[in-house]
């Protein structure tokens, strides 16, 4: 008999008086209590989505293509998509979802051809990009230059150091380590070289202060087509190295007349002057 009155008064609430003005709308009691319970049930479920519906939003976190994406295919094809991913309405067009987190299974699903399951919040653009960020902390398989570069595009959007650090749980020493790759380094150059994973912090940190020529190391990225990402970076590094230059012998001369050595010593610019003229050394008439 509680229940039937609890429903009959929940009834009754929402009944408005046949005459005079509405009453204010009760947010506390069993109605307040109802329409939370409802808000959050809403916000714990999980729909699915056509993963065409979806839009890749947020940052570019990978270089190149993802190597595990066909074992990921595999998987979903065997087992179905076990966690649910997080999207958002599209803030452009109606009917529409961005992914917040989970790009990988959606990429999947898609050419699979398998709806996505999906978790909805309302995300403003900057909660978007943290949640990214924090995803990628909790990925293994991102590389140095790719955490460097999602890093970047953090700092070029105005987010402060402070937010950079707790999206990717980096402390602030690794993140200016991080920026200072990015500022010496050009994107150009990091995309030719892709995430070169087997390549971490300090050779990136080396690689980025020796660097004085990017055009000719992008070159010579781009010009390795074996495919391997970490030949590229090698031969990137390669154009960094100055070519070592064989130093000159000395030529030591004896001469047993000292008379002789005086006079030859007194006339050594003459003659070395009259030698560049008869070869056309130009270095010799400069320094005569």
């Amino acid at each position: 008999m509680a229940r039937k009155n609890l429903l009959s008064g929940l009834m009754a609430d929402t009944q408005p008086p046949a005459e005079g003005p509405a009453p204010a709308r009760r947010t506390g009691g069993a109605i307040g209590a109802v329409g939370k319970s409802f808000a959050e049930m809403r916000a714990n479920a999980v729909i699915e989505i056509p993963a065409d519906m979806i839009d890749m939003a947020g940052l570019k976190d990978r270089l190149g293509t993802d190597p595990e994406q066909e074992a990921l295919m595999a998987s979903l094809r065997e087992y179905g998509q076990q966690v649910p991913v997080l999207v958002r309405h599209s803030p452009n067009y109606e009917g529409r979802y961005d992914i917040v987190y989970g790009r990988r299974r959606v990429a999947a699903l898609r050419r699979l051809g398998m709806k996505v399951r999906a978790l909805v919040r309302d995300l403003p653009d900057r909660a978007l990009i943290v949640a990214q960020g924090q995803e990628n902390t909790a990925r293994r398989d991102l590389s140095f230059i790719e955490m460097a570069n999602f890093a970047r595009q953090m700092a070029a959007m105005g987010f402060d150091r402070k937010v950079i650090c707790d999206a990717l749980s980096i402390d602030k020493t690794v993140i200016s380590r991080m920026l200072t790759v990015t500022d010496r380094v050009p994107e150009t150059l990091i995309r030719a070289i892709g995430p070169a994973p087997g390549v971490g912090r300090d050779r990136w940190v080396a690689f980025a202060r020796a660097l004085r020529d990017a055009e000719a190391a992008t070159e010579a990225a781009t010009a390795d087509t074996s495919g391997d990402s970490e030949a590229r970076f090698a031969a990137a590094l390669a154009t960094t190295r100055k070519p070592r230059v064989p130093r000159a012998k000395p030529v030591t001369l004896t001469i047993q007349d000292a008379a002789f050595a005086q006079w030859l010593t007194r006339n050594l610019d003459e003659l070395r002057a009259q030698w560049a003229a008869e070869t056309g050394n130009q270095q010799g008439k400069d320094e005569a």
